[in-house]
């Protein structure tokens, strides 16, 4: 990793706060949210350099990747106008909660939003959210969930544009083939404990992904690697 030396004022004062080098924190937090690897893999890791224990690395994700996902958002490619919307299921304290997800259909991530119910006011959360932050789409796929169709209808009754929906489960193989990347990395967790603590750690997995499928622009001619991409949201 190659060391930063200007870092953003709100990184700055978080890092400042956590007593360890930068370099290993970011290394923490990456390897955590990149691969499929448990707190106590890390600290069985990180072990051999005598630098920390899996509580710790725990705190690291919590205090970073929300401050790694807004600058991240400032950088994100724009996305298409065709989106494909579903829910995959993700448990928490051994209950089952929601990650609202969106692609387009060249396979770019629109959104996500994690909630502990399936219903009309949080499948309207996640389409408020995803338009607010990627603009309007012209069409938007969604399986037969009533809920979904409740949602983008009160969405539709307050545009002078509706938008087109189509309710055709098929169609929706491209963000249900996504959702796999989200559930190989949450697999080896092993049940997370503490519901926004979840959520947290699920942005920096959608994060990470969504570098790896190439949605950052980079400045600069050279071609940054996932890992660097990472690494340049602290500046």
């Amino acid at each position: 990793m190659t060391p930063r030396t200007t870092l953003a004022p709100d990184i700055a004062k978080v890092l400042k706060r956590l007593h360890y080098p930068l370099e290993v924190i970011l290394l923490c937090v990456r390897w955590y949210v990149a691969y499929s690897l448990s707190f106590r893999n890390l600290e069985e890791m990180m072990a051999e350099r005598d630098i920390c224990d899996h509580s710790t690395v725990h705190r690291w994700v919590i205090k970073v990747v929300p401050l790694f996902e807004k600058t991240f958002r400032k950088h994100k490619r724009p996305v298409g106008k065709s989106w494909h919307v579903d829910q995959t299921y993700i448990k928490v304290k051994g209950s089952w909660k929601y990650l609202y997800r969106a692609v387009d259909k060249a396979g770019n991530t629109i959104d996500f939003l994690f909630r502990a119910k399936r219903d009309k006011a949080a499948a309207r959360r996640f389409f408020e959210k995803a338009i607010g932050q990627n603009g309007s789409p012209e069409t938007v796929t969604i399986d037969k969930s009533g809920a979904n169709l409740a949602a983008l209808s009160a969405v539709n009754v307050e545009r002078e544009m509706p938008i087109k929906v189509r309710q055709i489960k098929y169609l929706n193989n491209i963000v249900e083939q996504d959702h796999r990347a989200i559930k190989r990395r949450t697999r080896p967790m092993l049940g997370l404990k503490d519901f926004n603590c979840a959520r947290i750690t699920l942005s920096g997995i959608e994060l990470m992904h969504m570098i790896k499928k190439g949605q950052m622009k980079c400045s600069g001619r050279i071609s940054l690697s996932a890992a660097q991409q990472f690494y340049s949201l602290v500046s």
